[in-house]
C-alpha cells in the first residue's frame, strides 16, 4: 500500500477563503453537529500540501454505483483542492478484505476506507446506526437524523473513542429489496432452517425467526447460492443484483427490504491522519462525502426500476413478504433493540435519540408524504 504526504514550501494555512461545507460547531473530527453547510469559492491551495492516499473499499469495481460512491468522493475532493489532495479508491481485497476495512483504517495501515458500518457489529452493536436498522429510517429520514438530528455527532464521538476513526455518510442505497430465495417463503415456518446471507441487525432479526444467517461479501453471493451453501441472499436492489447475476441462481425476489429502508454507506478516516489535514482539506472532504452520499442515492433511484423490469422479463418471480412475516420481524426487531439497550450504554445513548427522532419524523411524513404517496401511487 502506497501513501505519500508531500509538504510544499509554505505554511499549512488556508491561503484564502475556505469554500467548502465548513461547519458551525465541531465534533471529534471538526464536523458539524447539525450538518449545516455553507457554499463559497474554493480556497487558494498555493501553500497547502500535496497529499496522496489510497482508499480501501468493501466493493468490487463491477458494482459501479456502490463503488462509485468512493469514486465520486475522490473525484470531488481532487477538484475542490485543485488536484492537490488525491485519493485512489481500491477494489475489495486490494488493500484489505472486504469485511476488514474498518480494522485496517482504525489501525492506520490504510488512511481511509469506504464500507458499511454494520459489517462490524461484533465490535459494537451501536455501529448499526451508521448503516440502517430494520423498520427504521428511509434515506431522506436517515439523512435528516444524521445531519440535523444529532446522529452523525453521536456516531463520530463513538468512532473516535472506540476506533480512532472519524466517519462521514458517503452513499445511500435507498430502500432495498427483500432478498433472493430459491423457494417461496409464504409463512414464518418456511423461514426455519433457511441459510441466508444477511448482515447487520436484519440478520439477527431473521435469526430470531429461525434463519441460519451468514455474512458474506457481495462478490461471494453468486457462488454461495449456486453451490447451495446458502438458500437465500440479499444485496441491494435490482441494479446491483442483476450485475451480480443472482437471478441466475435464485428465482424468487422478495420485497420490501425491511431491514435496510435507507442504508448509509460511509467513508472512514484514521483519526491521526485526519488531524494532520489542513482545515481546508477537512472541509473539502466533508463536502465531497456529502456529494457522494446524494449522488449514490440518485443513481440507485434512477436505475433500479429499469433493471427490475429486465429481471421480471427474464423470468424472475416478484413476491411480497406476508403481513405475518413483516409483523413478526418488526416485533423481533424492537425486542432486539431493547435487549441491546439494556446491556450496551453506547447503543442505549444513540437508540434513545434515534427512536425519538423516528417517532417525530414518522408522524410528520405520515401526514404529508405518506398521504401524497398513497393517493398518487394508487391513482
Amino acid at each position: 500500500m502506497k501513501r505519500r504526504v508531500i509538504l510544499q514550501q509554505g505554511a499549512w494555512g488556508l491561503g484564502g477563503a475556505v469554500a467548502m461545507a465548513a461547519c458551525s460547531s465541531t465534533s471529534p473530527g471538526g464536523s458539524s453537529g447539525n450538518g449545516s453547510t455553507e457554499t463559497a469559492q474554493a480556497p487558494d491551495t498555493t501553500d497547502l500540501p500535496t497529499i496522496e492516499w489510497e482508499m480501501a473499499t468493501s466493493w468490487p469495481v463491477s458494482l459501479d454505483t456502490i463503488f462509485g460512491g468512493a469514486q465520486v468522493l475522490a473525484d470531488r475532493l481532487a477538484s475542490l483542492t485543485q488536484g492537490k489532495f488525491k485519493v485512489t479508491p481500491r477494489a475489495a481485497g486490494e488493500l484489505a478484505p472486504p469485511l476488514e476495512v474498518l480494522n485496517v483504517v482504525s489501525q492506520g495501515a490504510v488512511p481511509c476506507g469506504h464500507t458499511a458500518a454494520y459489517y462490524y457489529l461484533g465490535k459494537s452493536p451501536a455501529l448499526a446506526f451508521g448503516t440502517a436498522l430494520p423498520f427504521g429510517l428511509m434515506a431522506q429520514q436517515q439523512n435528516a437524523w444524521l445531519y440535523e438530528g444529532g446522529g452523525l455527532q453521536q456516531l463520530q464521538e463513538l468512532y473516535a473513542r472506540k476506533f480512532n476513526l472519524i466517519q462521514f455518510p458517503a452513499g445511500n442505497t435507498g430502500t432495498q429489496m427483500g432478498g433472493w430465495f430459491r423457494k417461496e417463503i409464504k409463512t414464518i415456518a418456511d423461514l426455519k432452517g433457511l441459510k441466508m446471507r444477511l448482515p447487520g441487525l436484519g440478520g439477527q432479526v431473521m435469526a430470531k425467526l429461525g434463519v441460519t444467517v451468514q455474512t458474506l461479501p457481495g462478490g461471494e453471493i453468486f457462488q454461495a447460492l449456486q453451490t447451495g451453501a446458502i438458500d437465500a441472499a440479499e444485496w441491494v436492489g435490482p441494479y446491483d443484483d442483476e450485475k451480480l447475476g443472482v437471478n441466475k441462481v435464485a428465482q424468487y425476489y422478495y420485497y420490501p427490504g425491511w431491514w435496510e429502508p435507507g442504508a448509509t454507506l460511509e467513508v472512514q478516516v484514521n483519526l491521526n491522519e485526519w488531524n494532520k489535514l489542513p482545515p481546508a482539506y477537512q472541509a473539502a472532504w466533508q463536502t465531497a462525502a456529502m456529494e457522494a452520499n446524494l449522488t449514490m442515492l440518485c443513481r440507485y433511484e434512477s436505475r433500479n426500476n429499469e433493471a427490475l423490469q429486465r429481471l421480471v422479463e427474464g423470468g424472475v418471480q416478484l413476491r411480497a413478504y406476508s403481513p405475518d412475516i413483516l409483523a413478526a420481524a418488526q416485533k423481533a426487531a424492537f425486542e432486539l433493540y431493547d435487549e441491546f439497550a439494556a446491556k450496551d450504554p453506547d447503543f442505549q445513548a444513540i437508540y434513545s435519540n434515534w427512536k425519538a427522532f423516528r417517532d417525530r419524523i414518522y408522524a410528520w411524513n405520515k401526514l404529508n408524504e405518506f398521504a401524497f404517496a398513497g393517493f398518487s401511487y394508487g391513482s
